[in-house]
């Protein structure tokens, strides 16, 4: 590439959404010519990718903003912090911000860094060829494909709509081939996401749309069965307990998908989920996941939860542990109650005190411990196909198999794993487990 071409430095911040936006932003901005910058100092310009999903996010992003600002000058900021009542707190605290953009805001993004750091039609020529699947921010093997964008649930803890828009579902389409490219280019993982996968083409009335000449719905079925055909890992993440998600276990027990199912759960108690106004009911959570089970007995299951909740009392507490000792779940995700700024549920009277939530956080995670080291336990001996992910600073390789998601679960270290390289995958029996993690053999025919 011509080394006159201006230089963009960029952070993303927040959930893997916000990282398929930062992705697509320096696709195109490679594609024009643009050349990426690992540091500050070296920018022409740098494109900060906020989060505003709770205060302490937006605080990240502040602060990342300000750092910018102090070690290159020349900022531009964009993300779910770039509307709104947010963009204005984020133009009070800096007010050298060149420009601030709306989250997913790509083209308006990419059109102000042009403005910022031109670019000539010599330059864009001279630039290096983008691979078809664009720039990716994450290891090569694996990748995040979003499928919607925006959210129609008004959860009284969140403020994602007015972050992020209304549910807008990618034609199924667009997605597969996009998922097509990816395949092609080495992905061995695909990671289905969106801020709730399991009501994807609800607004499009699940439009009929078209990949390889054939005629596809836009429906979450419908997709997952197209992306299981071509042959790599498909795990779905993001869902909310919706009825639709029975129809995809078949497909976890034939093997089209991982069986691996992520869900958004917050709670179980029917007055704290009535109070959070969430999108789906989870009273009989405990009786699906029995029919789950019985369709596929190797699904794996991950949650998320909220402790500490305005108005949650030890009865209701004590209702979610209750939950986990019978579900056993493989891997949980969990926070405490956070007000937020502008959020419907700061209105809500019998606040938590912020000792009890921590330790009702303490003793949540406690108790999950112990369940996933029973069950981690329990998979000794068992033989399983493992995705490589890496190899440690002192030599030792580690991956997952189907129960595990990249960054935020468990991993399984390899005894002689010497040559393997990330995206292999190898067959495994596991020989030992603590608390965490599972340490594994390559398997022997």
């Amino acid at each position: 590439m011509n080394k006159s071409s201006p230089k963009v430095g960029f952070v993303s911040l927040g959930c893997p959404k916000a990282l398929v936006d930062s992705e697509r932003i320096l696709s195109q901005l490679a594609r024009d010519g643009y050349q990426l910058s690992d540091n500050y100092q070296d920018a022409d310009v740098v494109v900060v990718n906020t989060c505003g999903y709770i205060d302490q996010a937006q605080q990240e992003s502040l602060d990342t903003i300000g750092e910018a600002i102090q070690q290159n000058g020349q900022v531009i900021v964009t993300g779910c912090m770039g509307s709104g009542s947010l963009a204005e707190k984020i133009r009070q605290a800096h007010p050298q911000v060149l420009d601030i953009q709306a989250a997913h805001s790509i083209e308006k993004t990419v059109e102000s860094v042009h403005q910022q750091a031109p670019i000539s039609a010599a330059q864009q020529l001279a630039s290096a060829q983008v691979p078809t699947q664009g720039i990716k921010l994450t290891p090569h093997h694996y990748g995040y494909l979003k499928i919607s964008e925006g959210c129609d649930h008004h959860c009284s803890f969140s403020i994602l709509p007015s972050l992020r828009g209304k549910l807008i579902s990618r034609p199924s389409g667009s997605v597969l081939e996009e998922a097509e490219r990816l395949m092609n280019a080495g992905t061995g993982e695909l990671l289905v996401i969106a801020h709730d996968t399991s009501v994807y083409g609800k607004d499009r009335n699940y439009l009929i749309d078209y990949w390889n000449g054939r005629k596809i719905a836009t429906r979450l079925k419908d997709l997952l069965e197209n992306l299981g055909s071509m042959g790599i890992w498909i795990r779905l993440q993001d869902a909310y307990l919706a009825p639709e998600l029975d129809a995809l276990i078949p497909l976890m027990a034939d093997g089209t998908i991982l069986p691996y199912l992520d869900l958004q759960l917050q709670h179980v108690s029917p007055a704290i989920l009535g109070a959070m106004q969430a999108p789906a009911s989870n009273e009989n959570a405990l009786e699906r996941i029995q029919s789950w089970r019985e369709t596929c007995s190797d699904i794996a299951l991950k949650a998320h939860f909220m402790v500490g909740f305005p108005g949650e009392t030890e009865a209701d507490f004590e209702m979610l542990l209750d939950f986990l000792k019978q579900a056993q779940l493989d891997h949980i995700g969990c926070q405490a109650y956070c007000a937020v700024d502008g959020a419907a549920a700061n209105q809500l009277s019998s606040n938590v005190s912020e000792q009890i939530k921590q330790q009702r956080l303490e003793r949540l995670i406690e108790l999950q411990q112990q369940i996933s080291a029973e069950k981690l336990q329990q998979r000794i001996g068992k033989r399983y196909q493992i995705l490589v992910d890496g190899e440690s600073d002192n030599g030792e390789i580690y991956g997952r198999s189907f129960v595990e998601a990249p960054d935020t679960d468990s991993v399984i270290w390899l005894e002689n794993g010497q040559g393997l390289q990330p995206g292999d995958l190898v067959d495994v029996e596991i020989y030992d487990a603590d608390e965490y993690d599972l340490y594994a053999r390559p398997a022997e025919d």
